[in-house]
């Protein structure tokens, strides 16, 4: 299987602060990673600077191309949508006008008609609540617009920044039964931070453990549940 995602020697930073530490990791197409961490680790600035929302040094490289001095509008348009913490929906819209957002470096009509409908498919919620302001939506219709809109790009690589955060842990469950979905069906490689480790490893095939802006521990899921360390501190037992 190939590589969709090769970054190499990552570093981040706001301002004089530094965050990341020259971070190596990389991502199969068409599989799940995950990044765990405690909080501020670095696990959201890790997603920022692959979509260029924040200053950083180092290779990043998505199918091939070159990332790492595009600007975020161009990163979008090599099909890297980033779901980021607190969902980013635009609240004054409706739940539809959300989803054709999504689609707005797109030029295939038709085809974004059809798209809308898949995500009604995948997000049934969505279609009951299609004309409401996505304003007015619960916490977990809103993370599953934040998800709808966000697959409107078509993207090759989604990236998911605490889809699980705030949310029950029924609504937890039946969305990331949906990730699964996505992945197996449709074929989208994720790049997946999550503060629920039990729950990123059984979606993920690999993963990264983060402390300080460096990478500690890396390896598929399976080997990274028998790891002592991870268990004591972010599975409880």
């Amino acid at each position: 299987m190939s590589v969709i995602l090769d970054v190499k020697g990552l570093e981040a930073s706001y301002g004089p602060t530094n965050v990341l530490h020259g971070l190596d990791f990389s991502l199969e197409e068409g599989g799940v990673t995950t990044i765990l961490g405690a909080n501020g680790a670095g696990k959201t600035t890790t997603l920022r600077a692959i979509s260029g929302m924040v200053e950083r040094k180092g290779v990043i490289n998505v199918g091939g191309k070159e990332l790492s001095t595009l600007r975020p509008a161009d990163i979008t348009r090599q099909g890297i949508a980033h779901v980021p913490e607190g969902r980013g929906t635009f609240v004054r819209m409706s739940t539809e006008d959300n989803l054709r957002l999504g689609a707005y470096t797109r030029k295939d009509k038709n085809e974004i008609e059809a798209d809308i409908e898949r995500v009604y498919s995948y997000f049934p919620i969505l279609k009951q609540r299609r004309d409401q302001q996505a304003g007015t939506l619960s916490g977990g219709e809103a993370q599953m617009l934040a998800v709808g809109r966000a697959l409107m790009l078509r993207p090759k690589l989604l990236l998911l920044d605490e889809p699980s955060f705030g949310l029950a842990p029924l609504i937890v469950q039946e969305l990331f039964e949906i990730l699964k979905r996505i992945n197996v069906e449709d074929g989208v490689s994720m790049l997946l931070v999550e503060q629920n480790a039990a729950l990123a490893l059984d979606l993920a095939d690999h993963a990264y453990l983060l402390e300080t802006g460096n990478i500690v521990i890396s390896g598929t899921s399976d080997s990274i549940l028998e790891n002592e360390t991870v268990r004591r501190s972010y599975l409880g037992y």
